[in-house]
């Protein structure tokens, strides 16, 4: 009881200057808050209370790597990331950079957010996983953030080859995906611009959408969605304009090979000349059981970076993630920008390390960018693969302005999109950039997907569209026609002849007579699911499966399993993908719509009886429409509900309308918002 006393009384007097009493937390019919005060250390410090009711447990997991303690709760799993955040050196580019880089409006929110989690920890400590993990402290959270945007980069997946000695690991036909669309008025029937805001992610975890509507007397009024522990909107809307994500594939992470020296394991030769390694134990607590076992393990760091040995050889990996801490900062800026000039001052920061951004304001500006903190190499090496660690020409230290990337303001086509392909396919084909016209050197992706594909589809057949058009665009859940774009070739799925196989015959009809939607009603689309689900188990087996062309022997195997797992696991071959694919939540099961690479994308997991359970993809949807006057006109949904408490009225109250494809109407106005409220309260 002294400790919590304590905690409290620290939190308090660290950050004196937040007063509960001035900050107001409304929650709407659906249970989103929208957080009402002053300033905007005030709302922020609101959002990390509201937050922390609907999802306190997620929101620690992401806020204990900061103090190196996932390991206390999530045992091996959790000391691995503890020991990547000491082996990325997150803590030591915060300490260098919090006092000199980061403006006193950001430090003064994150201030206020730490001290709404610290006072929301000290009131519920029940709810606190770790003992000792409060209070937090800015630093720690700062530390946090860095890891989240060096995952987010894909460092994860490079540290994971690497570990695993280069085993090459399948791509598979799950690959996640967003779409991103804005429509200027050039292209709208009633002029207005439109907005899609429609990032795929996981539907729930530390990368789950949650939603807020943030409300200062500061110029703060926004609303869409962050993730839990974040202080700011990363996709969302203001009184002016909105913007949204989607993941890019430019080259973002590399991986040198260190030339080590034969009678020292420690040194590496640079320019001609032995380097030593960097060296630092780090001290591991992993859960064991009822024990917290501590262990040591050493870190290593070259002049290229964070370095790994191997029985393969030394690694170093490079990327800009954990060399510059603004980037919650630069969705700050973002979020509180006025026109698009103040938003493409934000975006100038480029401390976001990736991410396609696209834009729409009331002013009928409509923006894309492929953003990305993206160095200046050399040329002549190639960039795409490991490169040698040896020569000072490999080692690069400043990175491209804004104006270098891939970028469209207002084409003549009049609409914007991404759906996580090439950036040289983002309008009509007249319009769209040349990736010759840009530095080879940054990687960017020129492939198409499925998905831009159908996009291209789509909005060809307008010339006009109206916003009832714009969401049947959004919700389309059609493959394309033609040549299906998956990392292993499928046409033979629907090449062959049904007579041919008397077993599997109505199986290959039913997929030959597919109109590719993928509603809950299609067998066409029940039957194509389980074959991806095959090929990527059995392509999986294969080193290499991109541009792997299926055989018909391959085909036909296909085939048969699918008869074999619809037969074991539903009794019948003619199910629907309403079958076997669901939305589930808690207890409550429901069968939902979607494929991987379709609009409305969809990806699961094994569930139960031979169902599957969809883990990614649509989540938190905005359609919004920016008319000559007034605010803008906005609609969301969440693929659940706010809060993850299943005792809560908010854990799934909106799957239903999230199934149907509808939506819920959210608004800025302040006086609107407290009219309507169902509740209104201060955080203490």
């Amino acid at each position: 009881m002294k400790k919590l006393f304590f905690c409290l009384f620290l939190s308090q007097q660290l950050f004196a200057q937040i007063n509960p009493d001035n900050i107001k937390i409304a929650r709407d019919k659906w249970g989103v808050p929208h957080i009402f005060a002053k300033t905007d250390a005030e709302v922020s410090y609101g959002l990390a209370w509201a937050n922390a009711e609907d999802d306190f447990k997620t929101m620690q997991l992401t806020l204990l790597a900061g103090k190196g303690m996932v390991g206390r709760i999530k045992g091996k799993d959790g000391a691995t990331v503890d020991y990547v955040v000491a082996l990325l050196r997150c803590r030591e580019v915060v300490e260098e950079q919090y006092d000199k880089v980061l403006s006193p409006e950001y430090k003064a929110l994150i201030e206020g957010y730490v001290a709404g989690l610290n006072a929301y920890a000290a009131k519920h400590p029940e709810e606190v996983l770790v003992k000792g993990s409060f209070p937090t402290n800015t630093k720690e959270y700062t530390t946090s953030t860095v890891l989240s945007l060096s995952m987010i980069s894909g460092v994860d997946a490079v540290l994971q080859k690497i570990f695993k000695e280069k085993v090459k690991t399948l791509e598979d036909f799950k690959a996640a995906g967003s779409n991103a669309i804005a429509v200027s008025s050039s292209k709208t029937s009633d002029g207005s611009a439109y907005l899609a805001i429609n990032p795929h992610q996981p539907l729930e975890g530390p990368v789950a959408w949650y939603e807020a509507h943030l409300n200062s007397e500061e110029g703060l009024n926004i609303l869409g969605a962050l993730f839990p522990g974040g202080p700011v909107i990363f996709v969302g809307v203001n009184e002016n304009l909105g913007w949204t994500h989607t993941v890019n594939y430019q080259d973002k992470v590399d991986v040198f090979q260190l030339e080590m020296n034969p009678t020292n394991p420690r040194q590496y030769k640079f320019d001609g000349k032995w380097e030593t390694l960097e060296e630092k134990t780090v001290k591991l607590k992993v859960k064991m059981g009822a024990f917290t076992i501590p262990v040591k393990k050493v870190a290593l760091w070259s002049k290229y970076g964070a370095t790994i040995q191997t029985k393969q050889g030394t690694f170093s990996v490079r990327f800009s993630a954990n060399q510059d801490i603004r980037g919650i900062e630069q969705w700050y800026k973002m979020n509180k920008a006025r026109n698009f000039s103040e938003f493409y001052k934000a975006m100038q920061m480029t401390a976001i390390p990736g991410f396609n951004t696209i834009y729409a304001d009331k002013r009928d500006t409509i923006f894309y960018v492929s953003n990305g903190k993206i160095p200046f190499r050399t040329e002549g090496y190639d960039w795409k693969n490991t490169l040698p660690g040896n020569i000072s020409k490999t080692l690069w230290t400043s990175f491209h302005p804004l104006k270098d990337l891939p970028q469209y303001i207002n084409p003549a086509s009049g609409y914007l999109f991404n759906a996580n392909h090439t950036p040289f396919n983002a309008t009509g084909m007249k319009d769209n950039l040349q990736a010759k016209d840009f530095d080879q050197t940054m990687g960017y992706e020129v492939k198409d997907n499925n998905r831009s594909i159908r996009f291209q589809e789509m909005f060809s057949q307008y010339d006009k569209i109206s916003f009832d058009e714009f969401k049947r665009i959004k919700y389309d859940g059609q493959l394309p026609q033609g040549k299906l774009h998956f990392p292993a070739n499928t046409d033979v799925l629907f090449q062959l002849n049904p007579s041919e196989y008397a077993d599997i015959q109505p199986l290959i009809e039913n997929l030959n007579s597919w109109d590719r939607k993928t509603n809950v009603e299609s067998k066409g689309a029940a039957i194509f699911l389980v074959m991806l689900n095959y090929f990527t188990n059995e392509l999986g087996k294969k080193e290499e499966i991109a541009d792997h062309v299926i055989s018909t022997d391959e085909a036909v195997a296909a085939f048969r399993y699918v008869n074999t797992y619809m037969k074991q696991h539903f009794g019948r071959i003619d199910i629907s993908l309403g079958d076997l694919q669901k939305l589930v939540r808690g207890d409550i099961e429901k069968p939902s719509w979607g494929l991987p690479d379709v609009i409305t994308a969809m990806h699961t997991r094994p569930y139960k009886d031979g169902k599957l359970k969809v883990v990614q993809g649509e989540s938190y949807i905005g359609l919004i429409k920016f008319p000559k006057v007034g605010l803008p006109e906005i609609e969301t949904v969440l693929n659940f509900g706010q809060s993850t408490h299943a005792d809560s009225p908010h854990f799934a109250d909106q799957m239903d309308l999230y199934l149907s494809q509808k939506t819920k109407k959210m608004t800025l106005d302040k006086a609107e918002v407290l009219k309507t409220a169902e509740k209104v309260y201060s955080p203490k």
